[in-house]
């Protein structure tokens, strides 16, 4: 079974991402030839549905988005095109992000990093913390395997809850409220839904332990922002490290950038250097996948977001 794949728009991806549809057994071809699109150009989003439209012959498209806000509208809109997105693709550079921002917060590096002094010491010790991590996806299975280490006491709370390799428990979202008092680090790791949309606010940071530290590498827009804020400010929880913000990017001069409790990354917990060879392995996986006439990895479920 032959598969045509067309890899657009031209950007600096697109030569890696030929080069993947080649080793999955593809060729590549113009768009007007093409029963596959390969999507190369994440800043750009707008242009894949004209693009699909205009070529009636794309069945599938690989999308390089871990979650599918972008595309929501145009992935609704053509129910005929099968879609696929990147979940699990960046897990492990985001789980690693993850990590070491838990580690960062609890450690006292985010008042280390802005002394202009030799100051007191502080923080507390992963080793054997309680964690509670949101989400069960392909982050959370990565994060767990680096926690293993450390002996935490894990908590995953997830939409279906079910046994997870490193969890000591797995809950579904109505028992959020009885893991988070006695919560050390709560990592956020889920898709963004509108089930999820604002999942932490006054009522779940005010159930964390005051010496509590949020560590997001999920969506800016899981957590209220102005609540988040309130609590940094008033010291009702130890810390918040974001790689995650809402707004996105964090304007000049808001609050967050000044709090000494809070530690910001600019959405880098997977760069897109490091993200284009773990997109160029899916590539691959899925073309040969076709060319084997298998189901492909990665399909996007609207029902559920994501």
């Amino acid at each position: 079974m032959s598969v045509l794949v067309a890899v657009e728009p031209d950007c600096w991806r697109r030569p890696v991402l030929a080069e993947a549809v080649a080793r999955g057994g593809g060729t590549v071809c113009t768009p007007d030839e093409a029963s596959a699109l390969v999507w190369a150009e994440p800043t750009q989003a707008h242009l894949i549905g004209e693009l699909v439209d205009a070529n009636p012959g794309i069945e599938w498209v690989q999308l390089p988005y871990a979650g599918i806000e972008p595309v929501v509208d145009i992935v609704t809109a053509r129910p005929a095109v099968e879609w696929y997105c990147g979940k699990g693709v960046y897990a492990e550079p985001v789980a690693e992000h993850a990590l070491m921002l838990a580690l960062a917060g609890m450690r006292g590096m985010a008042t280390y990093a802005r002394s202009s002094d030799w100051t007191a010491p502080e923080g507390r010790n992963l080793l054997g913390a309680s964690v509670t991590v949101l989400g069960g996806g392909g982050i959370t299975e990565s994060l767990l395997r680096l926690l293993e280490p450390f002996g935490c006491d894990v908590a995953v709370v997830r939409n279906r809850p079910t046994t997870m390799s490193g969890a000591a428990r797995v809950v579904g979202p109505d028992e959020l409220s009885q893991v988070l008092p006695c919560t050390d680090v709560l990592f956020l790791a889920l898709a963004l839904t509108p089930d999820t949309a604002g999942i932490i606010g006054s009522a779940e940071l005010a159930a964390l332990p005051d010496h509590a530290w949020i560590v997001n590498v999920a969506r800016g827009g899981h957590i209220v922002t102005e609540d988040l804020v309130e609590a940094l400010q008033a010291g009702q929880i130890g810390g918040a490290a974001l790689d995650v913000t809402d707004p996105e990017p964090l304007p000049d001069g808001h609050p967050l950038w000044s709090l000494p409790n809070c530690l910001i990354t600019p959405h880098i917990g997977n760069t897109p250097e490091m993200g284009l060879v773990l997109l160029a392995e899916r590539v691959t996986a899925n073309v040969a996948l076709r060319v084997a006439g298998a189901p492909l990895v990665g399909p996007v479920y609207l029902d559920l977001g994501y």
